[in-house]
Order: C-alpha cells, then sequence, then structure tokens
C-alpha cells in the first residue's frame, strides 16, 4: 500500500513539472515596473528634471525567460545623456541597447511612456534645514518635555540650481511612535531625491519624553520696569501666583526666582482700562496655565 501512494506521489510530481515546463515554453506577454537612471553625464553636471517615478515595459518571451526578469527584480533602466548637455529628449526605444537585461529572448512590445525629456545642468550647492517628519502618539498622560531635537540640524545639498534654489528644507523620512512614555534616540533618514545628493544621508534625533505635571508657584513679585524718576509706581497687588505645565523632571529642578512677573511703565501709561495685564517670564520649555490675579491694578505718583 505504501509502495502504491509512493509511486502515485512521484507520478503526480513528474506531471506537474512537465506540465510547468511545457507551459513555460509557451509565449506570454508581461509588464514590468522600472525607474529610471540617467548615466553618462558630462563631468560636473546633473540631471535637473524630474523624471517619471515609474516606466512600465510590455515584454513578449517564452514564460521561463519572463519568468526569471520578474523573479530578477530588475529595477533600473539606463538612459544615457552621451555627454551632452541642456534639454535632452529621449526615445527609450534608442536606450535598449544600454540595458543587457533585455535579451534578443525577449521581445520590448512598447514602453509607457516611451519618450522622456529631461535638463543636464551644472552641479550647484546650497546649505538647507533639516526638517525632521515625526508622528508620535503618547501614553496618556505623557508628552514633549522640550523641543524635538536633531543633529546636524542642516546639510549640503547638491544638485541642479534651477531645483535649489526653490528649496527651504531638507525633509527626513516620515518615522511614527505609537503609545510612548519614554525618551527615544533614533537616527532618520533623509528623503532621496531624484538628481539631488547630501554630504549626510541621516540625522540623530532626540525626543525628551516625559510625565507631564502641573505646578502652581505662589507669591511672584510683580516688577515694573522704565519707571521715570519723578515717578512711583504701586501694583495691587504686588504678588501673583501662576499655575505651570511641563516635564516632570524639568519641573523638579525649577525655583521661583526663575519666574519673573514684569509690568511695563509704557503700558501703564496707555491703558484705559484702569489694570494692565503683566508679562510673565518662563523657563524653557514650561507652558502656563493660569495666573492669579489675570490683571493688576495700579497707582502712580508723582513727585
Amino acid at each position: 500500500m505504501k509502495k502504491n501512494i509512493f509511486i502515485i506521489i512521484i507520478s503526480l510530481a513528474f506531471s506537474i513539472i512537465l506540465w510547468v515546463s511545457i507551459s513555460l515554453s509557451n509565449e506570454y506577454y508581461s509588464l514590468i515596473k522600472v525607474t529610471l537612471k540617467i548615466t553618462d553625464l558630462p563631468d560636473g553636471y546633473t540631471s535637473a528634471s524630474q523624471l517619471p517615478p515609474i516606466v512600465v515595459i510590455k515584454l513578449k518571451g517564452k514564460g521561463w525567460k519572463l519568468a526569471v526578469e520578474k523573479i530578477g527584480s530588475i529595477s533600473k533602466f539606463i538612459v544615457s545623456a552621451k555627454f551632452d548637455s541642456g534639454r535632452i529628449v529621449a526615445n527609450l526605444y534608442n536606450s535598449l541597447s544600454d540595458n543587457r537585461w533585455l535579451t534578443n529572448e525577449m521581445e520590448v512590445i512598447s514602453f509607457n511612456p516611451d519618450t522622456i525629456s529631461f535638463n543636464v545642468e551644472k552641479i550647484a550647492f546650497k546649505k538647507l534645514k533639516i526638517l525632521p517628519q515625526i508622528d508620535i502618539n503618547y501614553k496618556s498622560g505623557y508628552g514633549l518635555a522640550e523641543p524635538v531635537y536633531i543633529y546636524p540640524e542642516s546639510t549640503i545639498v547638491y544638485g541642479p540650481w534651477s531645483e535649489l534654489k526653490n528649496m527651504s528644507s531638507v525633509p527626513t523620512e516620515v518615522v511614527s511612535y505609537k503609545n510612548v512614555d519614554s525618551r527615544i534616540n533614533s537616527k532618520i533618514s533623509l528623503v532621496d531625491q531624484q538628481g539631488l545628493s547630501f554630504d549626510i544621508t541621516s540625522v540623530s534625533v532626540f525626543l525628551d519624553i516625559q510625565k507631564i505635571v502641573d505646578m502652581d508657584v505662589n507669591d511672584l513679585p510683580v516688577k515694573v520696569n522704565d519707571v521715570p524718576k519723578d515717578r512711583e509706581v504701586v501694583i495691587l497687588p504686588n504678588k501673583i501666583s501662576i499655575g505651570v505645565k511641563g516635564g516632570i523632571d524639568i519641573l523638579g529642578k525649577i525655583s521661583p526666582d526663575q519666574f519673573k512677573i514684569t509690568v511695563n511703565y509704557r503700558n501703564i501709561v496707555l491703558d484705559t482700562l484702569g489694570s494692565v495685564k503683566p508679562d510673565i517670564d518662563l523657563p524653557p520649555n514650561v507652558l502656563l496655565i493660569y495666573s492669579k490675579p489675570e490683571r493688576l491694578r495700579y497707582i502712580i505718583k508723582k513727585y
């Protein structure tokens, strides 16, 4: 019985192999997607125009050959600039000889698009700020305690001036963090942009994520600035209380003398309500929740 099952399995496997072999010997049509690569540029030049993101090539050939090309992950179709500069129009059919992977055993039926145009310009450079693209989802009660820190903050970008002149920053790849409750140190790559190159490929990113807490600070003295020598200003009340929030480690190191509460004499002179709102100078990375009172009365004495 076991011998018969073994013979059946062998026969079935042989039949499948034979069927696949016969099928792959027939001719088929296939579509493959490739990106373009411009070669043979003059020294000190680069391609300026944005090329199509992909080119679709329709092929005809033996099934086995088309299968190999599919599996072989061909991703580039080479177009030669022939060491020329300026505006270049290229018909992709004329570049078949530069792409050896398209052998005589396959027939190119069509390209979409079949013609491209691009500019070849001298390479320029520009220093640009790096813009991190970060999507953060915090665990409840947590948040960013201070601004995102990246190093380096800028990069030298090389490419055609026609594109560089309109650029103000270079983005990083988008990264996402979910349900975060602790600090993050990571490296993020810059977005690869066609026709451009950078003096760095990635940046270091530090996210200071802490538990966000509230803190009350009471009896902060109010100072009046720029009072003329022949004037005296009495503030009522002369002390205020405030509520602030921030990272637990940041607030834990703060002392009351780091908060500056001031009123400018000019604002008192220009006031029409009989009270002024004080200026509240907070330590870095601390947010104001409230001030009590919000407005202060005043008396001006003249000598």
